[in-house]
């Protein structure tokens, strides 16, 4: 389903209504080029969740991890990835088992590594430089 955003708080808005519809140990995987909103909206799925931390990317850690909302959120940008076999050796699977929320920025990088109910979210920009065109696959926002 393709959604349209014309700010970073629509974005965000957008991230907030898609995790009250996810159940723990989701996996949201991102594709979208550099600076297209990924962050804006895991920022958004944070907020849903109850956590005040703030939420920002975490190209350099890869996976950040955020807690004290209903559920856990583990926000990994994988932008400098080359398989999921470096996935596999940060522990991915620990997260998994460990009930939260996967946010996965440049999935694209791991795509053998993603089960089949992930939930894929591609952001692309608009015809603004504001607007993007937020693309939902495997759940539905009303």
């Amino acid at each position: 389903m393709e959604h349209y955003s014309a700010s970073e708080q629509e974005t965000e808005a957008l991230g907030e209504a898609l995790v009250s519809r996810l159940s723990p140990g989701a996996v949201v995987a991102f594709t979208g080029d550099l600076g297209a909103g990924k962050t804006a909206f895991v920022r958004g799925m944070a907020r849903g969740l109850g956590i005040t931390q703030r939420v920002t990317s975490p190209t350099f850690t890869i996976v950040n991890e955020y807690e004290g909302g209903r559920l856990p959120l583990f926000h990994f940008d994988l932008y400098r990835l080359g398989s999921s076999d470096e996935l596999f050796d940060i522990g991915w699977e620990d997260f998994l088992r460990r009930g939260g929320i996967c946010a996965v920025e440049w999935s694209e990088n791991v795509t053998d590594a993603l089960e089949p109910d992930t939930v894929f979210i591609d952001i692309r920009r608009g015809e603004t430089p504001d607007s993007r065109v937020i693309t939902i696959k495997g759940v539905a926002l009303p």
